[in-house]
């Protein structure tokens, strides 16, 4: 298997992108990595930032694949509130993460809070991350429906965020799955996905031929549904798998 992959950030209409993103490979395997830091809290940016380098580092001390997953979301987690004691910031350095990685024709996702990861299979989606959200709670529950979720006043609501204090890890973490060309991948934070429905995402993906020109498309229709609207910060990672 290879792949291909492009990426994607935008302030939006903020005045500080608090979202952060980096792509690292070792030994011909891939990890992608998502950051989106809360911005109520005046030090996402900080928390994205020091979060991704976190993960990006401990990809490249791993031995393989397998070992990464053992333990660098709760490393990271633990790096992070140590990092918020040190500056002073208890409890306002917060952020999502999703990290994504691909080794040979296996891929496996770990994530918390909202940012996704959707997984396409000829052109339709095939699974997606579910949210750490009251509007996803109330999904799984029965009492709004999917669609439902971009609209939702408490949308915004995290249920699930590193940075907080962890009884036990508040992540979730897939099983490997066997992956197979024409395979295409989607990290990306909320402000990327309330703007473009996956209707949308697979429309445009059937007509790229490449993950460049699948995220550009993509990240121009969520700006120009985005018009006149308080836009939040957006990014991005597309991963087309070819043969």
């Amino acid at each position: 298997m290879s792949l291909n992959y492009s990426t994607h950030t935008h302030i939006g209409s903020r005045p500080v992108n608090e979202d952060s993103i980096d792509v690292a490979e070792k030994n011909g395997v891939y990890c992608f990595i998502l950051c989106d830091g809360l911005g109520g809290h005046g030090k996402g940016d900080l928390a994205s930032q020091f979060v991704v380098g976190h993960l990006k580092k401990s990809f490249a001390d791993a031995v393989d694949a397998d070992a990464f997953w053992v333990d660098s979301l709760d490393k990271a987690q633990e790096a992070l509130m140590t990092e918020q004691s040190r500056v002073g910031s208890k409890l306002e350095m917060k952020t999502t993460a999703v990290v994504l990685t691909i080794d040979g024709n296996r891929a496996r996702c770990g994530h918390i809070g909202d940012s996704r990861c959707y997984h396409f299979r000829k052109n339709k989606l095939l699974t997606r991350t579910s949210d750490h959200s009251v509007p996803q709670m109330l999904v799984l529950a029965g009492e709004i429906k999917e669609k439902h979720i971009r609209n939702h006043p408490d949308r915004n609501r995290l249920l699930r965020v590193m940075g907080v204090e962890w009884d036990s890890p508040r992540y979730e973490l897939s099983d490997w799955v066997e992956i197979q060309a024409g395979d295409a991948f989607l990290l990306c934070s909320d402000g990327f996905w309330e703007p473009i429905v996956e209707k949308d995402m697979c429309k445009l993906l059937k007509k790229s031929d490449n993950a460049l020109q699948w995220l550009s498309a993509m990240a121009e229709r969520a700006h120009k549904n985005a018009e006149g609207t308080d836009m939040d910060n957006n990014s991005a990672i597309a991963v087309c798998i070819t043969g």
